[in-house]
């Protein structure tokens, strides 16, 4: 692959629904631009994008593939994105280092949430837009409904410069507009032609719609439009250029990837119509030196600024790192400066990827992406650059974790392989957290949905040989006490021959309220009680609180007093009055009106108002006392609630087939509370049966 000046290359993240057939356009493409000789398909699991095991078993992308695509003496990369919400950290990261995001989607008039997501997080971004209408050629393709649609949501910046030669089965190619073309056949075989005669007058009205978008981008466009004089077709690309770049203009474009048609004209346009590197907005950086804000050059003269937006692990390939570079040069066999680290890099062997095939290359340039093989401590979202000129790029924000399943390694093996494999998962997917619940004891797994997990916990054992089960998620219940009660006796007392045992205490309890904790204090006079055996009593009551009084989950939010009690001089220890100190506490507690906690957790969700009744209906099915509704201003709403815990374990799942995924949430803890007294009960029958069981 030969090497760009950042003026002829352009980086696009092409992204959309899951099955919007972005990688089937990307292996179009790939064969267009004549790097592959087959055309692959993911029925048949040999594309050039999806080639991870278990993209081609599921037959969708889950991870981010670059594709490089050389073209007219232009580079294209071309990153391919997983459109699934699952996988929406791969949307973020591929955003970061893009200067122009191709938004796939059906002809099929709906607009998906993928699509939403993508465009929401190109605003956040103020990344430039085009969009490419997919799919022309099925018998339920609608564009002109699309595009109503498109424009009644995001207005009338999306502007359509081609006009479709055929519908449907009959779809046979488009009108380039801006250049007055017409272009018809398949794949290689896209010839360029004259505009056939009856589309001139369409062509015609949506060019002096073109003209009119085109010149309000440019003053000196403009009064020769207002003057009445027709732009030429470099002054229509010069202002489209200018309108994609600046976010007034969202171009649209038509075409089939599945039957090769509208390919040409979608490179053409991505040449021309999208910004190059040289002319995306300069990043900011921080430097640590002085924690200023600074404006990277974009200049391969400058010193080393590297971004690394991606991070693979594999055992026998080792880790891949993915970066692109704004200023300078990376080379090959060098040694640059992690800032985030404080540390030096060695740089080995450098790569042009495409899919999983290596190019090796002695440099990477500004404006440019490539991969380095086996760093040691780089990650996902570091910056690498010069040590005499150190810089910090903004880390990329990733959504926090949404949904959690609880895993058990299946052998004493598996359990020793799981906590490096984890290390290095989470390295590849920031979106992925792991920890373990000090309360249930279990090891839980963080990500964004079921099929995020589902895939996770794949790679651990084809990656790594770590198999994992899932079990049932254990929720934190705690119980306490509803009622004071006055001096309950604990009392040890053993003699078998030789030194005996013996501890006893008096002790009152009382409820303290939520969130207290536990509080232990004496009240001994007269010496009833040696104060060295003190401690010992409260090991055993704290000891006992943990294990419970009715359904075994830890007591809490109680004072408890040591009033009275006796000793023997011979007899007496720490261990028998830590026994006396528990049975006093278990006999008070059962005594005090033991109840049950279940932790509350404020959630908010987000949703379209269209569905703002059924996610509040459905959150007070779950217990969830609503407490607030505000307009976002967006056509969207947020609902408050507070919510048990336990009614939330699939809440992610639940809200996706409600909302169609365009809802989201967010929870914190917020209390603990008393559960009903039917989910009591069962909870201390499931408890005394599985105690039954143990002890058989």
């Amino acid at each position: 692959m030969k090497q760009y000046t950042a003026d002829r290359i352009r980086n696009v993240a092409m992204a959309g629904h899951g099955g919007s057939g972005k990688t089937t356009l990307a292996e179009h493409l790939l064969y267009l631009a004549g790097h592959i000789d087959r055309i692959g398909s993911i029925e048949s699991g040999n594309t050039v994008s999806d080639f991870d095991p278990e993209e081609i078993r599921r037959k969708i992308s889950l991870s981010t593939s670059l594709l490089p695509i050389e073209w007219n003496d232009y580079k294209i990369n071309l990153l391919d994105v997983p459109g699934f919400p699952d996988f929406i950290g791969e949307l973020y990261s591929a955003l970061r280092v893009v200067d122009t995001v191709l938004l796939v989607v059906p002809a099929q008039a709906e607009i998906e949430v993928g699509f939403e997501n993508a465009w929401e997080l190109c605003e956040q971004y103020q990344l430039p837009r085009i969009i490419f209408v997919n799919k022309m050629e099925r018998d339920n393709a609608d564009h002109t409904t699309l595009i109503q649609n498109l424009r009644a949501t995001y207005g009338n910046r999306i502007v359509p410069v081609q006009v479709p030669i055929g519908v449907q089965t009959n779809f046979q190619g488009v009108v380039d507009v801006l250049h007055n073309k017409a272009y018809l056949g398949k794949e290689r075989d896209i010839t360029a032609r004259e505009v056939p005669a009856e589309l001139h007058a369409e062509v015609q009205q949506v060019r002096e719609q073109l003209m009119e978008a085109a010149a309000e981008t440019d003053d000196a466009l403009l009064e020769k439009y207002l003057n009445g004089e027709t732009l030429t077709n470099e002054e229509l690309v010069q202002g489209f250029h200018a309108g994609i770049r600046n976010g007034t203009i969202v171009p649209v474009l038509y075409g089939s990837a599945q039957a090769g048609i509208g390919l040409t004209p979608l490179l053409q346009a991505l040449i021309e119509l999208a910004p190059s590197p040289v002319e995306a907005p300069a990043p900011k950086a921080e430097d640590p030196r002085t924690s200023e804000t600074v404006e990277v050059p974009r200049d391969p003269n400058a010193p080393l600024c590297a971004f690394v937006f991606k991070t693979t692990a594999d055992p026998y390939v080792g880790k891949l790192t993915y970066f692109r570079v704004y200023s300078g040069v990376m080379r090959a066999d060098s040694q640059v400066y992690n800032a985030n680290r404080e540390r030096d890099e060695r740089i080995g062997q450098l790569f042009f990827m495409r899919g999983k095939n290596q190019e090796a290359t002695s440099e990477v340039r500004a404006g440019d992406i490539g991969v380095v093989a086996k760093l040691q401590e780089t990650a996902t979202a570091h910056t690498l650059c010069d040590r005499n000129r150190p810089l910090l790029l903004p880390p990329i924000e990733f959504p926090d974790p949404i949904y959690t399943v609880a895993i058990v390694p299946k052998t004493k093996a598996d359990e020793d392989r799981l906590g490096p494999a984890l290390a290095r998962l989470q390295e590849e997917d920031p979106t992925l957290r792991t920890r373990r619940d000090p309360e249930t004891g279990q090891t839980l797994l963080m990500g964004m949905g079921d099929l995020h997990l589902e895939s996770v916990i794949e790679k651990l054992k084809r990656k790594f040989g770590a198999e994992v089960t899932t079990e049932e998620l254990k929720i934190p219940y705690r119980e306490t006490i509803t009622r004071p009660v006055q001096r309950v006796e604990g009392k040890f007392k053993r003699q078998t021959g030789g030194r005996g045992q013996y501890g006893h205490c008096f002790i009152n309890m009382e409820p303290l309220p939520r969130g207290a904790g536990i509080e232990f204090t004496e009240t001994i006079v007269g010496g009833a009680i040696p104060k060295n055996y003190i401690p010992a009593i409260e090991k055993g009551v704290r000891e006992a609180a943990e294990k419970g009084v009715i359904a075994g989950y830890p007591v809490t939010d109680f004072r408890v007093v040591v009033v009275d009690g006796s000793y023997h001089e011979v007899d007496s220890s720490d261990q028998a009055f830590r026994i006396a100190g528990s049975l006093a506490f278990q006999s008070a507690a059962s005594q005090a009106n033991p109840v049950i906690l279940v932790p509350i957790l404020e959630v908010e969700v987000e949703v379209p108002e269209a569905y703002t009744g059924d996610v509040m209906g459905d959150l007070n099915g779950r217990r969830g006392r609503i407490q607030g509704i505000e307009s976002l201003g967006t056509g969207r709403q947020r609902i408050r609630a507070l919510v048990p815990m336990s009614e939330m374990t699939r809440y992610a799942l639940e809200l996706r087939s409600i909302t169609r995924g365009r809802g989201r949430f967010r929870t914190r803890f917020s209390h603990y509370e008393e559960v009903p007294f039917n989910i009591a009960q069962s909870l201390i029958e499931k408890y005394q049966k599985e105690k039954a069981a143990a002890e058989h």
